[in-house]
C-alpha cells in the first residue's frame, strides 16, 4: 500500500512538472507522422528502430526523471514572467524548450552524431515540439508555470498547470490519438504550409501569447467547469495541429534529403 501511494504521489508530481499529457504528445506525434514524405518517414522508422514517433512521445517525461537524463528537466519549458518578455526574461541556465529544440535540429541537419546520440535526439524533439504548444510552458517561473496557481475543476482542488496539461484535453474530448488527428487535421495544403511557416522561435511567441490570456481569465481559486471546457477545447485541437504540422516540417527538412 506504501508504495502505491508513492508511486501515485510520484505521478501526480511527474504530470504537474511537464507538458501535455500522454494524448496530447500521442496525437501531436500521430499528426506529424501522417504528413512526413515517405523518404523522411522510412528514414526515421530506421533510426527509431521501427518504432513509430508516436511511440516515443512521451518517452522524455518518463526519462527525465532517470539519472542519465536528468540534465533534460528543464527542457520541457521556458517561463516568461508577468511584465517580461522573451528578450527580458532571464534564460535558465540549464537549458530550456525553445533552446534545447534548437540545439537538436541543428546537431540533427548536420548529421554528424552517432546512430545512438540520433535516436536519443530525435526521441527528445518529437517531444519537446509538443511542449512548445502547450500553454503553460510559457508561464511564469513566479507560480512555477501555473503549479502553484490553485484552482478548482469540477469541484476537486488542482492547479492551473494541471488543468492545461491533462485534464482539460481529456475534458475535451474523449477520443484516441488516431480520431484526434482525423477531426483536426483537415487543411487544405495552403493553409497546411501557413501553419507551419515561421521558426520554434516564432511558435514560442505564439504560444505565450495564449498563456498570458489563460492567466488573465483563470485568477487565482477559478472555479473551471463546462464553460470554461467550451472556451478553450478550439485552442487544444488549434495547438494540437499546430505541433504536429510543424513538427513534421521539421522531421522532413531534416530526413527528406
Amino acid at each position: 500500500m506504501k508504495r502505491l501511494f508513492l508511486l501515485c504521489c510520484w505521478l501526480v508530481a511527474a504530470g504537474n512538472a511537464f507538458g501535455w499529457g500522454q494524448k496530447g504528445h500521442d496525437v501531436t506525434a500521430y499528426i506529424a507522422e501522417c504528413h512526413l514524405t515517405p523518404a523522411a518517414a522510412a528514414r526515421i522508422d530506421a533510426v527509431l528502430g521501427g518504432h513509430s514517433p508516436v511511440y516515443y512521445a512521451n518517452w522524455l517525461d518518463n526519462a527525465s526523471h532517470t539519472a542519465e537524463y536528468a540534465y533534460s528537466k528543464t527542457w520541457h519549458y521556458l517561463n516568461i514572467d508577468e511584465g517580461k518578455t522573451l528578450e527580458t526574461m532571464p534564460r535558465n541556465p540549464k537549458g530550456d524548450v525553445l533552446t534545447a529544440i534548437e540545439s537538436i535540429v541543428e546537431r540533427l541537419k548536420a548529421g554528424w552524431m552517432t546512430p545512438e546520440q540520433e535516436e536519443i535526439d530525435l526521441r527528445m524533439l518529437i517531444h519537446l515540439v509538443g511542449d512548445l504548444h502547450c500553454p503553460m510552458h510559457t508561464g511564469r517561473l513566479s507560480d512555477l508555470g501555473g503549479n502553484k496557481r490553485p484552482v478548482l475543476m469540477f469541484g476537486r482542488k488542482t492547479n492551473l498547470h494541471s488543468v492545461w496539461d491533462t485534464a482539460l484535453p481529456e475534458s475535451a474530448h474523449k477520443w484516441s490519438y488516431t480520431e484526434w488527428q482525423q477531426q483536426l487535421d483537415r487543411l487544405d495544403e495552403e493553409r497546411t504550409a501557413a501553419v507551419q511557416a515561421g521558426t520554434p522561435r516564432d511558435w514560442l511567441l505564439e504560444t505565450q501569447e495564449i498563456c498570458q490570456e489563460i492567466y488573465d481569465f483563470t485568477p487565482e481559486g477559478t472555479k473551471i467547469s463546462y464553460d470554461y471546457v467550451a472556451k478553450y477545447a478550439p485552442v487544444i485541437e488549434q495547438q494540437f495541429l499546430r505541433g504536429g504540422l510543424r513538427l513534421a516540417r521539421l522531421l522532413n527538412e531534416i530526413y527528406d534529403k
